[in-house]
């Protein structure tokens, strides 16, 4: 005698869902950090640089640079985040 379980295919869990494709490829991690960069930074004109300082740019200073800015009221976050990322460079 067999059990029947509730169990369905992974294929089935996932139909019911739609993503959006917008045609761009993430394939590298630091594609993705860089692009939750630019949507947090409300900057998605310029993700292509944010992916760029992400690849190049040591993830502590962006990581302080983005702590610093999250509570700031500034009219443009991402100027508020090159600056503080230049002057953590600059410390170093």
């Amino acid at each position: 005698m067999t059990k029947k379980t509730d169990f369905s295919t992974a294929t089935s869990l996932f139909s019911g869902y739609k993503l959006q494709d917008k045609g761009g490829y993430i394939t590298q991690e630091f594609q993705d950090y860089g692009y939750r960069l630019a949507v947090e930074l409300g900057d998605l004109k310029h993700k292509s640089l944010y992916i760029k300082m992400a690849k190049n740019t040591e993830r502590s200073i962006l990581e302080r640079a983005l702590s610093f800015i999250s509570d700031s009221n500034a009219r443009s976050k991402a100027r508020l985040f090159m600056w503080k990322v230049k002057q953590l460079k600059d410390e170093k």
